[in-house]
């Protein structure tokens, strides 16, 4: 019997590691919507081989300790229970070092799920502990067991399918309730702000700036999906709110519709469209398609706010007569316009001048680029309409903050960090390359590189490689595979490969840049952090 309870506790340590990991990969890829969830398995089946082993390993050794064999088949048995402990530890290093950058969350829906997956094995085990020819053979006891555990991800993947139903009534019953309370409050305005970049940073600057007048409510943090939208609704939004800023993500066409229809927004933001997440999106067409779908559901006594420098934006034809308000830098053109634009590493200062009034106000503000200044701008212009004065947003622009992990400027120990570590893409990247170029000192950049960008990730890595020559002294490679786009880019334009290291974690860039400026002052751009649900 004391084999029986060796080998059973083995089994739910490594049954509990390995659920708990995979759980977590289920809520990062939103419960395997699109097939996220399968797609991340597939890439990764072999990331747990090492946990596997160990539960392997220890059970053998377990019996042949417990077990009354001979002396010779019990030290054969421990010297394979060792091998399998030494097989298991050597594929530990060659798997990610896992840095959970979003926590495990143990929400009602994750419970719902352990509760599912519990049943689902308490089935095997129970049919085995009926089954007398079974428990009387250890190791077709401790196979099937193994095997169970192996399946793991599997079994998961079956729970929530069978909780689909489940979910759906809890989500339709928090919809409701979300929708009804919208529907109590006819006077609350509603703005949507939707865009390949710059959505959290242009909706964090337009709430502190309406917040000048109006008791605003922004989506909290990335909450831009259905259930962050109903979520915030019914946590956040109370009698006192003016204005709800909803913040709108989307992976496929179709998806910014549906948040439209939940929240029905009178106003709207279109930040940039570019080619962030081609890959679920599947074209270039669908990208533009999908992010017009906030401007074709606004009513027509409500507003849009567009790029006037953003030809994609510019040349769509919009199908409702929804009025337009057009922002824009180059394009002399437009309602809102920025010029005499001057950076530094102190933060950015331009003139603003609108179409009806031609006189030129002065705007100063610690955010760094060009592309804030057209967050900041669509946010002015929503202002201006709002009935802010410009004394009041020239004084709130001055104190805006910048988003975190979005070209944030910070010292670090002896250097500084420019961290715009949030997911990157080719047009988020090429601006913080050039807000890099505008540091004094020794330039370094820090990247793993961009992903989720279809088959043109690799020439657009090698773009990035090619920008970053213009500017960096050193550039430091996280991950050598992933990265050789970039390599190859720095390569072509003649950098110094000497001055390209590569390490497989970003933490071991720390030590080297701060090596650096024991005798410079030295600025590192920290470009893009992978997600939990990617590794090389």
């Amino acid at each position: 019997m004391l084999v029986y309870i060796f080998v059973i506790l083995c089994f739910l340590i490594c049954l509990r590691y390995k659920t708990k990991r995979f759980l977590h990969m289920l809520q990062q890829n939103l419960y395997n919507e699109n097939n996220r969830y399968l797609k991340w398995v597939n890439k990764n089946r072999d990331q747990f081989y090492d946990i596997d082993l160990i539960g392997i390993g220890l059970t053998i050794i377990g019996l042949a300790l417990c077990s009354n064999f001979e002396m010779a088949s019990t030290i054969l048995f421990i010297i394979i229970g060792m091998l399998y402990l030494i097989l298991a530890f050597s594929w530990r290093k060659r798997l990610i070092n896992f840095q959970n950058k979003k926590p495990f969350v143990v929400t009602s829906r994750i419970k719902r799920l352990i509760i599912t997956i519990s049943i689902i094995y308490l089935i095997p085990i129970i049919f085995l502990f009926i089954n007398i020819n079974v428990l009387q053979n250890i190791w077709i006891f401790v196979l099937i067991l193994t095997i169970l555990i192996y399946l793991n991800p599997f079994v998961i993947y079956i729970a929530n399918i069978i909780n689909k139903p489940i979910e759906k009534c809890v989500y339709f019953h928090f919809k409701h309730k979300a929708q009804e309370k919208l529907k109590n409050m006819p006077n609350l305005k509603i703005i949507g702000i939707t865009g390949s970049y710059g959505k959290t940073s242009c909706k964090n600057i337009l709430s502190d700036i309406l917040n000048v007048k109006y008791n605003t409510l922004p989506t909290p943090r990335n909450l831009n999906t259905y259930n962050g939208l109903i979520m915030t609704v019914n946590n956040n939004l109370d009698k006192f709110t003016d204005i709800f800023i909803a913040e709108m993500g989307a992976y496929v066409k179709g998806e910014i519709a549906g948040l439209c229809k939940l929240v029905k927004p009178q106003y709207g933001i279109l930040t940039s469209i570019g080619i962030a997440h081609l890959e679920s999106f599947g074209s270039e067409q669908n990208i533009i398609d999908g992010k017009f779908e906030l401007i074709e559901s606004l009513p027509s006594d409500g507003f849009a706010v567009l790029n006037g420098d953003d030809p994609k934006q510019v040349n769509y034809k919009l199908k409702n007569n929804v009025r337009v308000i057009w922002i824009g830098i180059d394009n002399k053109d437009v309602d809102v316009r920025a010029t005499n634009i001057a950076c530094s590493n102190k933060g950015t200062e331009f003139d603003v001048i609108f179409s009806n009034d031609k006189k030129k106000y002065h705007f100063t503000t610690k955010l760094l680029g060009n592309h804030n200044v057209y967050n900041i701008l669509a946010a002015i212009a929503f202002g201006y309409e709002f009935g802010i004065t410009i004394k009041d947003l020239q004084q709130v622009v001055k104190t805006v903050h910048p988003t975190e992990h979005r070209l944030e400027l910070k010292k670090l120990g002896n250097f500084y960090q420019i961290d715009d570590a949030y997911n990157s893409n080719p047009v988020g990247a090429y601006n913080a390359v050039k807000v890099l170029g505008m540091m004094p000192g020794v330039k370094v950049v820090v990247t793993p590189g961009m992903i989720e960008l279809g088959d043109m990730e690799k020439e657009y890595n090698k773009q990035f490689g090619e920008q970053i020559a213009t500017v960096a002294d050193y550039v430091i490679l996280i991950g050598e595979k992933r990265t050789k786009p970039i390599k190859n880019g720095l390569i072509a334009k003649g950098f110094d490969e000497e001055n390209i290291v590569v390490f497989n974690d970003v933490r071991e860039a720390y030590p080297f840049i701060q090596n650096l400026a024991i005798t410079d002052e030295v600025y590192a751009l920290f470009e893009n952090d992978l997600p939990d649900t990617y590794n090389e």
